[in-house]
Parts: C-alpha cells; structure tokens; sequence
C-alpha cells in the first residue's frame, strides 16, 4: 500500500511540474551553461555507467546517448581545483555521473515499478526487495543530477591506475554505502576521506546515503532540472 501511494505522489508531482510552465520545476532543454568535463579536466577518467548496460537497470538508460560528463561550468571548475589538489597526492578522479537528464529519472521510476525485472539484483542490491526501493529512498521523482552540478566519483590511484578500495562499490543499495558506515578495513575509511574533504574544501556538499554523490554547495540551478539529452 505505502508503494502504491508513493508511486502515486511521484507521478503528480511531475505531472504537476510539467503542468507549471511558469515555475522552475519544469524540465528546461537550454544546456548553454553547460560544459563538457573533459574540456576543463583533460585527464579525468570516465566511466559512464549509464550509457553503458552495466548499472542496476541492466540496460542503456534514456537520454545518455554519448559516454559524456556534463556540468554547469561553475560546477566543472570546482571540480578542477578538486583534480588539482589530488594530483598532487598521487590520485586522479574517476566520474561514474555528471548531469542526468529528467528522461533518465523517469527511466530509474518505471524499472522500479516492474517489480519482476531483478536481472542486477545480485550486483547492486541482494539485500533489498525491489518493492520497496521507493519506501527505502533508493528512486526518487526528482535528482540533484537533473540540476547540473552533481557528480558521482571516486578515486585513482595514479601509480597502479587502480581504484582505490572505498569499501563498497558505486550504486550499491545498502547501508555500505553511507559515507559514516563502519568499513572493515581502517584504508577505506580512509580513503572516503581523501575524496570528501577534498570535494568539501572546493565548495561541494555529500549526501548521507551515498559516498560517491557530491553536489556544488553554491549551484547556480538549485531549482531547475534540466532534460536535454547527452549527445
């Protein structure tokens, strides 16, 4: 009962967004602001989970239709002094997401209203019935992503050009992800700090749920969530 109730006030609410096109919540297809990460970070590492079929989906989601990490520019430059102050310590950024068109959130609903589709199941969420990722805060109407100043992202080692081991893997749905959760090892809790202090100090905020999501304190478009595809 508390699913069907969610589902149902996620799809009001973009219901009544798309109905007010006077308010910012309307999805905005202007990506003039935007920027290509590369542009301003040439040594950045992607991989871009959502393009590709290995994500909790199992396929390509909508709208990312180039392996691309986009940003406002206010947000890609912060990022820099972020890759500037690692690089220095040995490490280099690797990005999983950038900028996520409103499509792809809509994409994230529907799969997890197919309760039976569990085909990642065994990869991003053993412990965790499907039925209640809307419950349990795992899918949302809305993303920080939507808004252009949101990154997903983790660590490089620059010497082996492996990962850095953060304890539990990107999109993981469980409480190993929690930025506070208790690792077994000392180095990865270590290691999730070198990364958020690092984005703490260039004016980035984290999230409770989720060590990898960090998202510009200052953005310029707190309220504005954007669809235009990645292309």
């Amino acid at each position: 009962m508390k699913k069907t109730l969610f589902i149902l006030l996620a799809v009001l609410t973009l219901t009544a967004c798309n109905r007010k096109a006077e308010q910012t919540c309307e999805p905005i297809y202007d990506r003039s602001d935007f920027v290509e990460v590369t542009e301003v970070i040439p040594d950045v590492i992607l991989e871009i989970r959502y393009y590709s079929t290995y994500n909790f989906v199992g396929a390509r989601i909508d709208g990312y239709e180039r392996p691309l990490a986009l940003m406002t520019h206010q947000a890609a430059d912060s990022l820099k002094a972020v890759n500037d102050e690692l690089k220095a310590h040995g490490y280099r950024l690797k990005i999983w997401d950038t900028y996520r068109p409103q499509r792809a959130v809509n994409h994230f609903i529907r799969w997890a209203e197919d309760v039976q589709d569990t085909a990642m199941k065994a990869v991003f969420y053993p412990m965790v019935d499907k039925s209640l990722l809307f419950e349990q805060g795992y899918i949302y109407a809305r993303s920080s992503h939507s808004r252009g100043s949101t990154v997903d992202l983790t660590l490089i080692d620059a010497a082996t050009g492996k990962e850095l081991d953060m304890g539990s893997p990107f999109d993981w749905f469980g409480d190993e992800s929690h930025p506070d959760y208790r690792c077994p090892l000392y180095r990865q809790s270590e290691n999730r700090l070198v990364l958020r202090n690092a984005m703490l100090r260039h004016g980035f905020e984290g999230i409770d749920s989720e060590w990898w999501h960090f998202t510009l304190a200052n953005e310029p478009y707190p309220d504005t969530y954007f669809d235009f595809p990645i292309e």
